[in-house]
């Protein structure tokens, strides 16, 4: 019984040491996401922190303030996509097929 307790005890310290180095990947990975038509274009960090926001010059000419809210947050809300999609792919190896397939319930 006691080598049953041993390995399993194991198994879960090799689990903590993959679910670590896969975070600390994740937290170094660079996402890019842009608006529908790519006058807006978003680059984040796997921490979420984003590093670079570029805008096409003519974007800002065309669209009233309102309209252009609306494509920058298209960019953002496309790049938080994304970078929920690459960490729930990081983290599928470890969470086993059926969770990473199961929906996102965060909302």
């Amino acid at each position: 019984m006691t080598a049953d307790i041993d390995g399993l005890l194991a198994q879960i310290r090799q689990q903590q040491e993959d679910v670590a180095r896969i975070q600390r990947g994740v937290e170094t990975m660079e996402v890019k996401g842009a608006s529908r038509g790519n006058e807006v274009s978003v680059t984040l960090l796997g921490s979420g922190r984003f590093t670079d926001i570029a805008i096409d010059p003519e974007a800002q000419r065309r669209y009233n303030a309102e309209d252009f809210g609306a494509i920058v947050l298209e960019a953002v809300n496309d790049g938080l996509t994304k970078l929920a999609e690459a960490t729930k792919a990081r983290f599928a190896p470890i969470l086993g097929s059926t969770a990473a397939a199961s929906p996102d319930r965060t909302g």
